[in-house]
């Protein structure tokens, strides 16, 4: 939970409903990290593109390279996300 104000998927716009309907698409959910960004479709959706590229794009690490650095940085940043 983010201590940042969010709009829920019902009490959403049109424009913040599409944007929650993209980053649902993969997991059928929203992350509360997206949600976070409720206030910013646009900044919802830069996000999660970066968060694609990242993760998904051309590299030569693996995704299980990739996913070991994300928690590294998150624990040397305090954070359980």
């Amino acid at each position: 939970m983010t201590w940042i104000k969010i709009i829920e998927e019902e009490e959403a716009d049109e424009d913040l409903r599409e944007a929650y309907r993209e980053a649902g698409a993969a997991r059928g959910r929203v992350a509360h990290i997206l949600k976070a960004h409720s206030l910013n479709p646009a900044a919802m959706r830069a996000h999660l593109a970066l968060y694609r590229e990242l993760m998904f794009g051309r590299s030569e690490l693996a995704r299980a390279e990739r996913e070991l650095i994300a928690v590294a940085v998150s624990v040397s940043n305090h954070c359980h996300y």
